[in-house]
Parts: C-alpha cells; structure tokens; sequence
C-alpha cells in the first residue's frame, strides 16, 4: 500500500486524509493538539462548551458530496437545522435589518429599511452575485491550479461578461457602489471580505459571491461545529487510517529532493511516500519544518497577513435587544477601523462587533445566561507587538459600548479571551493571522499556493492555500491535495520499470 502522512488535522487535513483513506492509501493523520479539528475549535467556560473559531455552516451540497464519497450520508453524522435569520445587523439602537435565505423576503425587508429604490438595487446585486457565483465555482475555488488565463476560459461566455461588466480590477467597496448608495447597506455587505480576512478597501469585488453563497442556506450543527470534526476524524478510522493526537512534527524529511516523511518532536521517524501539510504555508516558508522543506512554498512579509481578532467566549446575561444566531454590530466609521488595523497595526478605537448567539435562533434569552462568542478584528501581530492586556481591555470596554449604543446590555458572567498573541502560539509563524495571506487586490487571489508544493512529494492543504480560509474552503484544499496525491501515486507507479529488464515499447 502506498503510505501517505497527513500532518495538522484541521479541516483540509481531515478532508485529505478522508479522500485518501477511502482510495486505499494507508493514512497517518498527525495532530499537535490533543483534538482535531485546527481552528475548528472550542472553548469551556463555566462548564460549557462555547464555539471559538468558525461558527458558519455553507455549502452543504459540497459536504454532503464528501460524506457521499465515504459511503454515508452527512444526515448519518451529523443534526442541521437551517437558520432561520441569516443575520442580524445594527448600527443603533433604532436601526436594524436581518438578512434571510429568500432574496425577495431580503428585498422587502430592504425596501421597508432604505426606500422602493434600495430594493431594486438589491435585486441587480443578487443576480451579479449569483452570475459570479457560477463563473468562478469550477473555473476557480474547484480547479486545482487556476491562471487569469485559465478562469477567463473556464468561465464560458455568459461568466466572462459578469467579470468584465463588474470590472475585474475593482475593490469590493467600490463595485458595492454600484448596488447600495445607502452607506449602511454598502457597510454590510462589504463585512464579506472579513471572511476571507481582508479589508474591503482593497479585497476584490468578486468576493460579492459570498452573498449568493448565505443565500443558498446557513446550518446550525446540533451540538456545535467542532461536531463536523469529530465526524470527519471517525470516517478516517473507519476508512482505515490512523490519527494520532499529541503527535508534533518537527522535521519533513526530505532525500533525494522528494518529501519522504516526517520526524516527530520526541524523535520518532515516520517514512512515507508522499507528506500532506495541511498547516498554514508559513509554517513551512520559515523553516519550521526544516530547511530543507522551506522552500516548497514562498515566504511572505509580516505586511501581507490577513486579519487576526481578539475573541471573547462567554456566558453571559443580555438585555434590550433580541439576538438572532449571528448578529453584526458596525461601528460609524469603517474605513477607521481599517486603517487602524491594516495601516496603523492596532485595534480600532471603534470597531465593529460580530456576536454568535449559540442558544439562539431569533428566539428568546435562554434562562441562566447564554452561550456567547464575541469578536473584533485586530491586526496579526501577535509575534511582534501584540496588543498589551490593557489595549485588550479597553477594546472590551469599547465593544460593549458599541453593542450598548446599538440596545444590547450584556454582563459577562464567565468568559475567556483570545487574541493575537494567543493565536500565533496556537497557529505558529502567523502572527496569529486566521486567513493566510491579505487579498489586497484581484491578483492576491491567484498568489495563494496550490496544492501542489515546490517540493515533489510535499502537497498543501488548509485555509492558507487555494481556494482560500473558510470551513468550506478548506475542505475543497483537502480534496484538492487527496486528487494531486493521488495521481502522483498513480503516475509514479505506472513509471516504475519492470523487474529483470527495460519496459520498451
């Protein structure tokens, strides 16, 4: 059997490893940590387990394909209820909008908040949105290497005009314009680049497609999303591969000017045919695989980091304002914040606010105080000057008064904080980046390495890589890294020369 190490059990770990184990490939998934799941990750507090990376659930087409692939179904591992509000948003205690799944609901809910005018505007953009959508989902975030050239091509007749007539140059703040002259309106949709950890002052416009993305619906795991982790991690077992928690790689080896296999921490030698790193790119780029292993992939300046955030999981009690599960509070002045956190490297002295109510779906307060995870963005300096406690503390008192100012009263009961320097510990040579590299501009988004690295038999899979950061996106790496491997496999298998003599044709 062909030998494959897989090394961080993150999200595109695990989707790799799944791939493989269920090709036949004898798969050793290695994880730092004590559990999988990378950033997918929780938080105790008070006794209670408090979501603490990503808290979306899209695409569920894509992960029902992968279940499918494992020979199960998603509904056989794991309980999804669809949200009932995509969002909640505030800019003040008497200006508010939820978004929902259903364009024309979202339409007239738009009319009522910005005008007749608003409205129809909206309703050009979910058209754009959803052309963008289906010119980039095979020309781009499925091909394994996509160009310029490649997308232009791949994006067909119909896909190439929604390009061109978007103006492919253009920012996401810019070409949001375009569709909602109401400041408010254009502040929440450009909140899009945040998920992929870019300003949207320069992330590019094609990030629009996020929207068509919610729109096709946002799932609530019971039980939480690390539960998507668990699953996954129990379909590597039963597929026959091998995870092993606690177990940290300190070397790639490398002989012959082939990746080979690993070394762990404690001095153990795993040899392999070929080595997944699903860790971010960086950790390789600085060598802290080893030398040799570093130049698989280019090293990036600490300037072209995404965002990182300060994070608050708590229990705590809310009044005044009724929370739905995803709620965005944004502050007056968004290019402020921006520029704090991108050009000056500090947090914001008003940032915007994201809550993820997670007893909730647009009902009422649970009694003895709820499950709460709160987040500002914040600059990934977190291994060269991260934020002092006392900058931390008066960003906590900042972000109350903002969720004050928008209606919600809430006292921490119990909490835990999180921010940059803390994340760069657990994500090491990121500075505590939770995106890979900044988009700042249309061409960032062809510069990400694919999954095929600079070093034959070393492959590349999690959020720092193309397709790019997000749960879904990370498992498309996985698929992509498992393909490229594979055919790797294959080819070197069928060029293998014959016992006794020279193949000849």
């Amino acid at each position: 059997m062909d030998r494959v190490i897989v090394v961080g059990a993150g999200i595109g770990g695990l989707v790799a490893a799944l791939d493989l184990a269920v090709a036949g490939v004898a798969v050793t998934l290695l994880e730092r940590a004590a559990t999988p799941g990378g950033k997918l990750r929780s938080a105790t507090v008070a006794g209670r387990a408090i979501d603490a990376g990503p808290t979306v659930f899209t695409m569920r087409p894509l992960w029902e394909a992968i279940f499918a692939a494992a020979g199960t179904t998603l509904a056989a591992h794991l309980t999804l209820r669809p949200a009932g509000i995509l969002a909640r948003h505030a800019w003040s205690a008497r200006e508010r909008l939820d978004l929902h799944a259903d364009a024309a609901q979202n339409a007239e809910a738009i009319g009522d908040f910005a005008g007749a005018a608003a409205a129809r505007l909206y309703r050009d953009f979910v058209r754009q949105s959803a052309r963008l959508h289906a010119a980039l989902d095979r020309s781009y975030m499925q091909a394994a290497a996509p160009t310029p050239l490649s997308v232009a091509a791949g994006a067909g007749l119909r896909g190439l005009g929604a390009l061109l007539g978007m103006s492919p140059r253009a920012t996401l703040w810019q070409a949001l314009g375009r569709y909602f002259p109401d400041p408010r309106l254009r502040q929440l949709f450009a909140r899009y680049a945040t998920y992929c950890g870019a300003s949207p002052f320069v992330a590019p416009a094609t990030l629009m497609l996020i929207a068509h993305v919610e729109r096709q619906g946002v799932w609530l795991p019971e039980g939480g999303m690390r539960t998507l982790a668990t699953a996954l991690a129990g379909l590597v077992a039963a597929h026959g591969g091998v995870l092993r928690s606690d177990a940290a790689v300190a070397e790639i080896v490398v002989s012959h000017g082939r990746a080979r296999g690993v070394v762990l921490t404690d001095g153990e030698r795993i040899d392999a045919d070929a080595v997944v790193a699903a860790t971010d790119a960086q950790a390789l780029a600085t060598g802290r695989f080893g030398a040799a292993a570093a130049r698989a992939v280019p090293r990036l300046a600490a300037g072209a980091r995404s965002l990182s955030a300060v994070t608050w999981a708590m229990l705590a009690q809310t009044d005044g304002f009724t929370l739905a599960r995803h709620n965005v509070f944004f502050a007056d002045d968004y290019a402020a914040e921006f520029a704090a956190i991108f050009g000056q490297r500090r947090l914001p002295d008003q940032p915007s606010v994201y809550v993820c109510a997670q007893d909730r779906d647009g009902g009422a307060e649970p009694a003895g105080g709820e499950r709460l995870l709160c987040l500002v963005n914040a600059p990934a300096t977190g291994d060269t000057a991260p934020p002092s406690d006392a900058e931390i503390a008066r960003c906590e008192r900042t972000m109350l008064t903002r969720l004050a100012a928008c209606g919600l009263q809430l006292r921490p009961l119990a909490q835990t904080v999180t921010g940059p320097a803390q994340f760069a510990a657990m994500f090491p040579a990121t500075g505590g980046a939770l995106y890979g590299r900044h988009l700042d501009g249309w061409r960032a988004s062809f510069d990400r390495p694919t999954a095929c690295s600079r070093l034959p038999g070393l492959y590349l899979a999690g959020g720092s890589v193309h397709p790019g950061p997000g749960v879904p996106m990370a498992a498309l790496s996985g698929r992509l890294a498992a393909a490229a491997v594979l055919a790797d496999l294959a080819s070197r298998s069928r060029s293998a020369p014959t016992p006794g003599g020279t193949s000849m044709r």
